[in-house]
């Protein structure tokens, strides 16, 4: 392995799947650095700049979707080539939000290892960094809040459904799915923190005029 590579930023919070990603990359001879939301990334970045930023959507604090936005800002991590991986945002609005942020490559979970790290080697050798301007604020700020939207609804949905379903199982039925609910709920809190911030952001930039009620100028 060729180690001209500065070391690859893993994000995510789920702790099996973070040292499941880390372990194989290490184990190809990958430097690594983990953090558990956005902003404990962008800490990490102001000590030591990655090669290659690896990243979940759905988390707490600063979501995937908002990580990148403001690594592509920013002249200094521009250039950082980002991996999206999800469970959660899969239609392919999610996807092309995504490779319009700046992403150089979608991966849906369950991860195949094999094929993740052949695209991991691909992005490092071939130079897959992005040299499009940065997604205009408006924009971001626009198609962000759908997505965050979209995805909200649709966790409340399937929150209702499971609790009705839940109402009319067997007993010997219902631990795997009230397993499914706590998945769900706690999905659904993740998402609407994430609008709040959001909400609040948009209430302070039209307080200061920097945007309009249609969005960031």
């Amino acid at each position: 392995m060729n180690m001209q590579f500065g070391p690859i930023l893993v994000v995510e919070d789920t702790p099996h799947l973070l040292e499941l990603l880390e372990v194989t990359l290490r184990f190809k001879g990958y430097p690594v650095l983990t953090a558990r939301d956005g902003e404990e990334a962008l800490a990490l970045i102001e000590k030591e700049r990655p090669s290659l930023v690896i990243t979940d959507i759905l988390m707490p604090k600063m979501d995937g979707y908002a990580l990148a936005f403001n690594l592509r800002k920013d002249p200094r991590t521009s250039r950082i080539p980002i991996i999206f991986i999800s469970a959660t945002y899969l239609t392919q609005d999610d996807k092309n939000f995504a490779l319009q942020l700046g992403g150089v490559r979608f991966i849906e979970k369950p991860i195949d290892t094999e094929d993740f790290l052949l695209t991991v080697a691909e992005i490092l050798t071939q130079g897959a960094g992005n040299s499009s301007d940065p997604m205009p604020a408006r924009d971001f700020y626009v198609g962000y809040r759908e997505r965050l939207e979209n995805k909200l609804s649709h966790k409340k949905t399937q929150i209702q459904r499971t609790e009705r379903l839940l109402n009319t199982l067997p007993v010997h039925q219902r631990p795997a799915f009230e397993s499914l609910l706590q998945q769900v709920v706690e999905d659904r809190d993740k998402i609407q923190s994430e609008l709040d911030r959001l909400y609040q952001t948009l209430d302070e930039l039209r307080k200061t005029g920097r945007i309009s009620d249609q969005g960031a100028y």
